[in-house]
């Protein structure tokens, strides 16, 4: 661990400097949020707030500016200075749109200009929800092994909601509530797929598009691709994978790790396997990522039709939903990685593996992915 005096202004305060630092080591995704919580001193929870910021943000620092507004940027007592300023302005445009953890994110305690007190009324923040907020957000040891076990749990059963996990958890001799499942099953990204008031529900405002395989007969490759989100397991920790696959020879054409659920690795994920083709069909849940406007505007920009599953569809992606029962009991669950690299590296061999060497017993004649998608199988 770094120490925590050493990465923070007197009170508990950081600097931007830091944040700048952290958002960035966040962003490179070779360590978990848990990994760099416990190296800089700094809560999970915040690290993902400054690096989401970050890549929110990125893109207004190579906006045009007329020679005085350059002169005036790179002036560090002006940047300094100016940077609440613009941001509260930003937040003036885009406050509806920002929960209440965004916009703590924007906070500054040591700032010159603004005092806390000010920060936080300008922001329409409590100064205790604040100092609440900065508490570490680790994990317990309990929570992480509950954790591994609901995940577990739910690669068998994924139309398990939180009402039967809990119940199942319970009867394997867990003191467990359904209030700390739902708390920890969110935190994984996992949502119930069952019937009823726990089904997940797509982002407010995002579009939502019908489901367009029901009946339908997959004949050939790249007809439909797919895509979803799984949580993987680490000893500190826990990363997410994306992954991009062809239904009919169930080839992943690609997948992407990520320590927090931003939208960037799904859209790693995306490109990279259009960089192979392209589907006439693109599947996927009604998860924030994939019906947020920057996804879907990019498949219509290839003229690829988009499908969504039925709420309350478990099956609707039966494919990824075996794509990630296989991974987790060939490989996740026999290594126990310890790091990102071990996994990245270990994700690396069994994807090969499943690909190229891994005979596939619902396809022709037993042949592995690649084969079918490549069409070199021998009759």
């Amino acid at each position: 661990m770094r120490g925590g005096s050493a990465v923070k202004n007197k009170g508990n305060r950081y600097s931007s400097k830091l944040k700048a630092e952290v958002a960035l080591r966040a962003c490179r995704e070779d360590r978990t949020l848990a990994e760099l919580s416990s190296e800089y001193g700094v809560s999970a929870m915040q690290i993902s707030r400054w690096k989401k910021t970050l890549l929110e943000r990125a893109g207004e620092l190579f906006e045009s500016k007329s020679p005085l507004d350059i002169e005036k940027v790179t002036d560090p007592l002006y940047k300094e200075i100016g940077r609440l300023k613009m941001d509260v302005e930003w937040l003036k445009k885009k406050g509806e749109e920002l929960n209440a953890a965004e916009r703590r994110s924007f906070i500054d305690p040591s700032d010159p200009e603004f005092s806390l007190r000010r920060q936080c009324s300008l922001l329409g923040l409590s100064r205790s929800g604040y100092y609440q907020s900065l508490l570490p957000s680790l994990e317990s040891d309990a929570n992480e092994e509950l954790m591994k076990r609901i995940d577990q749990q739910y690669t068998r059963t994924p139309f398990y909601g939180s009402r039967r996990m809990t119940l199942c958890l319970q009867g394997q001799g867990y003191r467990v509530n359904r209030k700390r499942i739902v708390r920890l099953m969110r935190k994984m990204g996992l949502e119930g797929q069952s019937p009823g008031p726990s089904t997940s529900k797509a982002q407010p405002g995002h579009k939502v598009y019908p489901y367009l395989l029901r009946g339908f007969e997959v004949t050939s490759v790249n007809q439909v691709w797919s895509t979803d989100i799984t949580y993987i397991p680490l000893r500190q920790g826990f990363m997410y994978l994306s992954a991009v696959m062809d239904w009919y020879s169930r080839y992943v054409l690609s997948w992407e790790l990520s320590n927090t659920l931003c939208i960037g690795f799904c859209m790693r994920a995306l490109e990279r396997a259009l960089r192979r083709g392209k589907p006439e069909i693109f599947n996927t849940d009604q998860g924030s990522q994939f019906t947020s406007k920057e996804f879907t505007s990019r498949l219509e920009s290839q003229s690829i039709r988009i499908s969504m599953d039925g709420r309350g569809r478990a099956l609707d992606n039966i494919f990824v939903e075996r794509l990630w029962r296989s991974l987790k009991y060939e490989c996740i669950y026999l290594n126990a990685y310890e790091n990102v690299p071990e996994l990245l590296e270990g994700l690396r061999c069994w994807f090969r593996f499943y690909n190229e060497e891994r005979p596939h017993t619902s396809l022709p004649g037993k042949a592995t992915p690649l084969m079918i998608y490549e069409k070199r199988l021998i009759s």
